[in-house]
């Protein structure tokens, strides 16, 4: 296993780690859990793409890797009453939209690349979470509430765009 496919691994088994802390009410040392785990993230995609390191695993684990941390996230908020649980409920329903477009594709020899839209939801995500972690009174709760909202509005754009820029798939069919 190559250094970035093992930075992904590091990834997903820092997650239990930051839902304990974080059950815990252990917010600091959830908060850089998450930050370590989401650097990750980062690292092992510039160094995979630097030193052609990219692999069919790393393709895969990479986002799931992602979304296994930031969803932990959000079911966490949700038991402690900081996110409503609709809005979990509009995110994954984007994912398996996407999941299933992505599949639609494959079966027709066809690869989606990931969106630029998409790209933006996740990196509004990251930024969310940890302010959420963190979500003092004042200024950090603004900013948590600004970034998860417009993370929201990503979710259904990035989620549209897919859907409709694939829409030929289902006409297909």
């Amino acid at each position: 296993m190559n250094l970035p496919n093992k930075l992904t691994m590091l990834r997903v088994i820092a997650v239990p780690v930051f839902i304990v802390l974080y059950l815990r009410g252990m917010n600091i040392a959830a908060f850089a859990v998450f930050i370590l785990a989401s650097l990750t993230d980062m690292l092992d995609g510039k160094i995979a793409r630097k030193y052609n390191l990219i692999t069919d695993f790393g393709k895969i684990m990479d986002p799931l890797a992602d979304k296994v941390l930031v969803y932990s996230a959000f079911c966490l908020f949700i038991e402690k009453g900081v996110m409503p649980a609709w809005m979990l409920v509009v995110i994954l329903a984007r994912e398996f939209i996407v999941s299933g477009v992505r599949t639609v594709a494959a079966a027709g020899g066809k690869v989606i690349a990931a969106a630029m839209s998409g790209k933006i939801k996740t990196v509004l995500q990251m930024i969310a979470v940890p302010l959420l972690i963190l979500d003092t009174p004042g200024v950090i709760h603004t900013l948590a509430r600004i970034f998860l909202w417009a993370s929201l509005v990503m979710t259904a754009v990035s989620g549209a765009e897919y859907v409709y820029g694939n829409r030929q798939l289902f006409a297909d069919r």
